[in-house]
């Protein structure tokens, strides 16, 4: 495992493991093969819109925990802990304070796609050492990251706004992770993620 691997599985690594007992496979969409999209508001030290394609046909598991967390407005309000210019962007699991929010959920396990890689844009979950301890954190990729292909599940794709992604991930940021990624010096905050149709 590489550097940035090995820095992805320790930052996820605070998060409190729950069991999940259950998940649907399309939360209620009614034509789980007409997949859905995300929109993710960004305010504070960055604005703008982030819209992703969820791939809710080929990854049913990830994108119906991705969306419960989001239809409950799990989301809004919580910040882009970790960002790396040549990276990623991680999100879902802080809010402005630092304070861990806890996903109500609990874990899920590790769901891969041949077909959904970690190309530039891609949306994927973020986890500890342990493949099936995703909860509700998720990264954006900047440039397409590969070598995480099959170990972390790559669940939708950006289709509008990666110019926001990529200008989120150039921000000033603390350094902290050790790996070129940091928390941001000026806050930037998901006001608010919804799930719509088109």
């Amino acid at each position: 495992m590489n550097k940035k691997a090995f820095a992805l599985v320790l930052c996820a690594m605070t998060m409190t493991i729950v069991f999940l007992s259950g998940c649907s496979s399309n939360n209620g969409n009614p034509n789980p093969t007409h997949n859905r999209y995300a929109v993710i508001t960004v305010s504070g030290g960055i604005s703008g819109t982030i819209k992703i394609l969820l791939y809710e046909d080929k990854m049913p598991v990830t994108t119906a925990n991705f969306i419960r967390l989001a239809q409950s407005g799990f989301y809004d309000g919580l910040i882009f802990h970790r960002i790396g210019p040549t990276f990623m962007i991680q999100g879902g699991g802080y809010d402005i304070n630092g304070t861990l929010k806890q996903d109500p959920y609990g874990t899920i396990n590790l769901e891969t796609s041949a077909d959904v890689t970690h190309v530039d844009g891609a949306i994927s979950m973020a986890r500890t050492s342990d493949k099936n301890s995703a909860t509700s954190q998720f990264f954006i990729c900047v440039g397409a990251q590969h070598f995480l292909d099959g170990n972390y599940a790559a669940f939708g794709v950006v289709t509008e706004g990666l110019d926001v992604v990529h200008n989120i991930a150039a921000q000033p940021q603390d350094n902290s992770g050790g790996d070129g990624t940091g928390k941001p010096i000026t806050p930037i905050i998901m006001s608010s993620v919804t799930i719509v149709d088109q």
